[in-house]
């Protein structure tokens, strides 16, 4: 399932968005029209078993490199040549592999909110309660869980009725096979930095001052290392397409502006 948003105009390029654990192509939607009017095709997806995309019951199906391969299908059945990939969080993960196992398909690289290895850090726990609670009590065990941890964060009072029931109804719709499988490779991916810089794809880490997922410092690093763009978006936590979208929106226009020449 995707968003495709075309050019206005002469398309300056395609950009593909792949979204993170537990997300879904909307969390790209602040930015399909606004790029979309700047002259750029923005195509944003569901990974297979999230939301409205169906995937296999079987969790091995859902590593890295095979979601790298998915991402490498859709490229090519989009018939643009070689595009401009975006991942968060997650995601962030997955364009790694999938720039990995076929660069000549990518122009440039943007790891939003996503770091050099596996999710460490206060979110591990909750990740770590997860597959007994997904195992015992399904997916509708996780959304009463999410929806009990969220009433104790005033953030969450800031959200709307409206947001809060799509939240719920995107994690019902999806695979408890891919939550599983996606959750374990989060967790243990190994660090490919070093592998990714050898690339020399032009590359933008861009995160939320207040990342609370990896630590914004971590993701510092990790530019350092790539010799990519850094940018931190103020104001932000981990989801700056969402939370700063404006600001989100002129640091990508920037970063491919200046990599298309």
């Amino acid at each position: 399932a995707i968003l495709d948003a075309a050019a206005v105009g002469r398309s300056r390029g395609t950009i593909v968005m792949v979204p993170g654990f537990t997300g879904s192509k909307e969390d790209f939607r602040f930015l399909l029209a606004p790029l979309a009017a700047q002259g750029w095709r923005v195509v944003a997806i569901d990974q297979r078993g999230q939301y409205e995309s169906p995937g296999p019951q079987d969790e091995a199906a859902y590593g890295v490199d095979a979601l790298g391969m998915d991402v490498l299908a859709l490229v090519e059945a989009l018939g643009d040549g070689p595009v401009h990939l975006l991942g968060h969080s997650f995601g962030g993960l997955v364009v790694r592999a999938a720039a990995l196992q076929e660069p000549q398909a990518v122009l440039d690289l943007v790891l939003m909110s996503s770091g050099p290895a596996g999710l460490t850090g206060p979110r591990t726990a909750a990740m770590g309660m997860l597959r007994p609670v997904l195992e015992q009590g399904g997916l509708p065990a996780v959304v009463a869980a999410v929806d009990a941890i969220a009433a104790t964060d005033p953030r969450h009072l800031l959200v709307s009725e409206d947001l809060r029931e799509f939240l719920r109804a995107r994690m019902l719709a999806g695979s408890a096979a891919a939550m599983l499988g996606m959750g374990d490779a989060l967790l243990g991916e190994p660090d490919r930095v070093e592998e990714l810089a050898a690339l020399g794809l032009p590359m933008l880490v861009l995160h939320g001052e207040y990342d609370d997922a990896w630590l914004p410092q971590l993701q510092a690093q990790m530019a350092r290392r790539l010799g990519a763009d850094h940018h931190v978006v103020a104001a932000a936590l981990h989801s700056p397409a969402v939370e700063q979208p404006e600001a989100t929106l002129a640091a990508l226009l920037g970063f491919w502006e200046r990599s298309a020449g």
